[in-house]
């Protein structure tokens, strides 16, 4: 079987839906600012994104990205960064080149090569 969908609560879904497609390459399906669906550019993945007044994930709870390159880990970054979100520079963990950054609406994203 292949995981094809995944719902996120989250408390701005239009900040949440920009920031994804901005940074992280995902495309809005539609939605409003109640309900987002993005994917992934035709691999068959949907992300959908609901409202909620509080969101409490437990502290290891993220989404992840994987891509090629360490340099696109590096760019990513960067422009992060230039935007004025609070992000670590990429380290080396063992087994992957990446960080973590806290996405607008409450939930973690990880990128990593």
């Amino acid at each position: 079987m292949k995981l094809n969908h995944l719902n996120l609560t989250v408390t701005d879904v239009r900040a949440a839906s920009d920031f994804l497609e901005r940074y992280f390459g995902l495309r809005s399906a539609g939605g409003n600012s109640g309900m987002g669906f993005l994917t992934d550019n035709g691999g068959g993945f949907l992300l959908s994104l609901m409202k909620a007044r509080e969101v409490a994930y437990p502290n290891t709870f993220h989404i992840g990205f994987f891509v090629g390159s360490r340099e696109t880990v590096d760019e990513v970054n960067r422009r992060l960064q230039e935007d004025g979100f609070d992000v670590p520079a990429p380290e080396e963990t063992g087994h992957s080149y990446g960080f973590y950054v806290e996405a607008p609406g409450g939930f973690t994203v990880e990128l990593g090569a």
